[in-house]
């Protein structure tokens, strides 16, 4: 599997359709997710070691979004839609065959309005599977 096709799974099961158990099926067993610049404390998780705890805490985040939305509460992520059509990325190869970083402008509808949001994704994979993502955003994005 290439890199951007790595990329693309990763957006669908995540993004898209926020599908816990095959985004964590994406994983080494071992496998991290980090967002380095979300606080301690954050609902989105900062930092998720192993597959099943990232299984576990994306299922719950992807839950609580949902809840959010039935209740009225949601903020970026809850109430709103990815639109695929006009977000952009880039995926880049790097020396390193086991690394490769994405550069992101995703387009999300919500009620009031398109928002853009900008992000770096750095992907270590090893066997073909993610053993370690860092995703940069800006937390304040997402509740």
């Amino acid at each position: 599997m290439t890199s951007e096709e790595l990329y693309q799974r990763y957006v669908w099961a995540g993004a898209m359709t926020r599908n816990a158990d095959a985004l964590a099926d994406l994983f080494t067993a071992d496998g991290v997710l980090e967002s380095p610049l979300v606080p301690p404390g954050h609902a989105y998780p900062r930092r998720l070691e192993g597959r099943e705890q990232i299984r576990t805490a994306m299922a719950a985040y992807y839950q609580r979004s949902a809840d959010a939305t039935l209740t009225g509460d949601a903020t970026l992520t809850g109430d709103a839609t990815a639109d695929p059509a006009a977000s952009r990325y880039q995926v880049h190869t790097t020396a390193d065959p086991g690394v490769f970083i994405v550069e992101v402008d995703a387009v999300v509808n919500e009620p009031a309005g398109s928002t853009t949001v900008s992000l770096v994704q750095i992907f270590r994979v090893r066997d073909g599977k993610i053993a370690l993502l860092r995703d940069y955003f800006a937390p304040g994005l997402v509740d």
